[in-house]
C-alpha cells in the first residue's frame, strides 16, 4: 500500500469509495444521495486543504482530508476526514492515512488535531483514534441518525501535535 497526495484526476477512483461510506449512512453526516458534483467540491478542497490516497497498485483504497479546523485565529488547529473502502476494511489502511496525517499536519505547523465527528457506534475508528492518542473532549448526544441504532452520540476528539 502506498499513501500519495491526490490529483484531481484520482476523483474517479476516490467518488466509488466516497459514495460507498456516505451511502451505508453509518459514519458521515453527508446525505447519502449526493450527487457526484457536490461529493467532489465537499472532499476535493482546494488549498489549504490537501487529500490524499491509499492505493493498493493503481487502485484507490482510501482517501483522507487534511484542512484546518477553523478559519483566522482558529487555523492552527487541523482537523481530518478518512474513508476507506468497505472491501478493504481491517488491513490497515485507517492507520496509514492517519499516521500519514499526523505527519503532515506536525510539517505544516499544526499545533493540534481534532476530529468534529466520530460517531459512537464507529467503534473501529474509536479505537484508532485513542491508539494514536486521541481523546475525546466532548460529546454531542443523540446528534447523528444511525440507519440501525437511530438516534447516536457524536464525539469530538482531539491531541496536541506539538
Amino acid at each position: 500500500m502506498e499513501v500519495r497526495p491526490a490529483t484531481r484526476d484520482d476523483w474517479q477512483g476516490i467518488r466509488p469509495v466516497w459514495h460507498a461510506v456516505v451511502a451505508a449512512g453509518e459514519t458521515y453526516c453527508f446525505p447519502p444521495e449526493t450527487d457526484e458534483a457536490t461529493a467532489r467540491e465537499l472532499w476535493m478542497q482546494p488549498e489549504p486543504a490537501e487529500v490524499y490516497v491509499a492505493t493498493e497498485g493503481d487502485r484507490i483504497i482510501g482517501t483522507a482530508l487534511l484542512r484546518p479546523n477553523l478559519a483566522g485565529p482558529g487555523d492552527h488547529v487541523a482537523t481530518a476526514a478518512f474513508m476507506v473502502d468497505p472491501a478493504a476494511g481491517g488491513r490497515g489502511t485507517g492507520r496509514a492515512l492517519a499516521e500519514h496525517l499526523l505527519e503532515r499536519a506536525r510539517a505544516r505547523g499544526y499545533q493540534a488535531m481534532q476530529l468534529n465527528t466520530v460517531v459512537r457506534t464507529n467503534t473501529g475508528a474509536l479505537v484508532l483514534w485513542r491508539s494514536l492518542g486521541f481523546n475525546v473532549v466532548g460529546t454531542v448526544p443523540r446528534a447523528f441518525r444511525h440507519p440501525q441504532h437511530g438516534p447516536v452520540d457524536l464525539h469530538i476528539m482531539h491531541r496536541p501535535l506539538t
